[in-house]
């Protein structure tokens, strides 16, 4: 089951803006007023400029929406838990790298999409490249917060990919599924933040003002690429081409954060390479 080039090519643009808007929020001192900052700036571009233009998602796809809402709040949360406790290159590479194979099954199991030999061979290409991609000294007393926080968030990760795909399908419009998603998902981590922190909220997100508008920008545009292709190719796939973002940050981690990129990432490199030519052979 191939991707259409222009569907691959989505897919891997949302790729390098999600490592890039989660480049910016490790590298933050504020991390939670960052999510703030990117949820309500999601909040307003798609009322500036998708509400405008999208069609009323179809009934059908309300009550997948408000579960991807959720979802998606308890993914940043444990995002957030995430990188308080390990690196990108560890973090990332777990997080994403386990959601493809979680949705694949799922996909198999529920949806009965059923993927070719060769594409299965990609799709443990692409995962197993990305599992190589997790940092090897894991061996210290925060292994077990690191890899337990990092294994949640993937849950989370596949199952909100879950909802938004079958969501997508039933909701007859595009964009207007991914507006509302994100004009209703910028409401609860930025109401968590202010009963929480609401003496200094407003203060701190002044300062972390540009950061957070320019990660808002990312994320809406990554995620929304990854909409539109979830609605032109199978769920697993899509789900797992999305996930070489982990080596756009991985070379981020190495510039900008002096994190190594050594012989282990370039051998998950060339598996995760291999992956998406296969996944993206005919059936």
């Amino acid at each position: 089951m191939g991707l259409h080039v222009g569907v691959v090519a989505a897919v891997l643009a949302a790729a390098v803006l999600h490592a890039s808007w989660n480049a910016l929020l490790k590298g933050g001192q504020d991390r939670l007023v960052t999510v703030v900052l990117l949820d309500l700036t999601a909040l307003v571009l798609s009322l500036l400029l998708l509400l405008p233009l999208a069609g009323r998602p179809a009934p059908a796809s309300w009550w997948l929406l408000g579960v991807s809402v959720l979802l998606h709040a308890g993914y940043k949360l444990l995002l957030l838990q995430s990188y308080r406790v390990g690196d990108l290159n560890q973090v990332y590479p777990l997080a994403r790298g386990s959601a493809p194979l979680l949705v694949a099954a799922f996909a198999g199991l529920v949806l009965g999409e059923r993927l070719g030999p060769w594409q299965l061979a990609g799709l443990v290409g692409v995962c197993g490249g990305l599992t190589l991609l997790l940092e090897t000294g894991r061996a210290g007393p925060r292994a077990g917060p690191i890899v337990g926080f990092a294994l949640a968030t993937g849950v989370a990760i596949a199952a909100y990919s879950v909802a938004d795909g079958l969501g997508v399908r039933r909701s007859e419009t595009d964009l207007g599924y991914v507006a509302w998603l994100f004009v209703l998902g910028g409401f609860p981590i930025p109401l968590y933040a202010a009963a929480v922190h609401r003496r200094d909220l407003l203060a701190r997100m002044r300062e972390r003002l540009p950061v957070g508008l320019a990660a808002g920008a990312l994320s809406l545009t990554a995620y929304g690429l990854v909409i539109w292709a979830q609605r032109r190719g199978a769920l697993a796939v899509v789900a797992a081409l999305r996930e070489t973002s982990v080596l756009v940050a991985a070379v981020i981690g190495g510039v900008a954060f002096g994190e190594r990129f050594g012989r282990r990432r370039v051998v998950a490199a060339g598996f995760i390479t291999a992956g998406i030519v296969l996944l993206n052979l005919p059936r």
